[in-house]
């Protein structure tokens, strides 16, 4: 498949194991996942990631809700290396649109990943914000949408098609929920998807016969019942 697997959370063991493993393409992380990780002090564990990640390109996430802030945070970040994507979330809490902010950062040679998108209007804005600029990514967030009970799959199309005139923009499938997020992104051209340590457990299983898999099943049922001792 084409498409490029970058891993997404906060915990460093588990981080530095898989910068050992050339199938990860790169790294995500949010505020949300470094708080469930412990992290206490941003900054250090931002350098301490970079250091294990072999340049592998990266996004870390800024964390006001004032725009002028977020700038401030963000051409910060920006110069922890040259593999650096700032994470911008398309709104703010108040639902004032980031846009503006997005493109006077792209304009300024930040890269920005544009995050939090879930609305045909977000795409299409996040992609002429970060047109002219350096390398983007726009996160589309298929597994909210789903759990939404909307098809994720012509929200993420949309943004293929749109951002394919600029091939320094890369569109990410983002807040996977299964394996099969994997091959529906890769079937719609996605450049990226992020993929959390439960999902990564389960890659292995794709593409398994699946006559295998259903006796591998039932193999477990019968071992559990074994192992418990049940009788009727």
């Amino acid at each position: 498949m084409n498409v490029k697997i970058f891993a997404d959370g906060a915990d460093l063991t588990h981080i530095t194991r898989l910068a050992s493993d050339p199938e990860i393409a790169g790294f995500t992380t949010n505020p949300t996942l470094m708080r469930q990780a412990g992290v206490d002090d941003y900054e250090t564990f931002a350098h301490a990631m970079l250091k294990v990640i072999g340049g592998r390109p990266v996004s870390f996430e800024v964390f006001s809700d004032e725009f002028n802030e977020m700038e401030r945070q963000a051409r910060q970040i920006a110069t922890w290396g040259e593999n650096v994507f700032v994470k911008i979330p398309i709104t703010n809490t108040k639902g004032e649109s980031s846009i503006p902010l997005v493109r006077r950062l792209s304009a300024a040679g930040v890269k920005t990943n544009v995050t939090a998108i879930f609305t045909v209007e977000q795409i299409d804005g996040a992609i002429g914000a970060v047109a002219d600029g350096p390398g983007a990514n726009i996160s589309v967030f298929a597994g909210r949408i789903a759990d939404a009970g909307v098809d994720p799959i012509p929200y993420v199309r949309h943004a293929v098609a749109n951002s394919s005139a600029y091939p320094h923009v890369e569109v990410i499938w983002a807040s996977p929920r299964e394996v099969l997020n994997v091959v529906q992104a890769n079937d719609v051209g996605c450049q990226i998807i992020t993929v959390t340590p439960d999902i990564l457990k389960k890659l292995s299983s794709l593409g398994k016969d699946l006559d295998v898999f259903s006796r591998e099943t039932v193999q477990m049922f019968y071992d559990d019942a074994s192992a418990a001792g049940f009788s009727i």
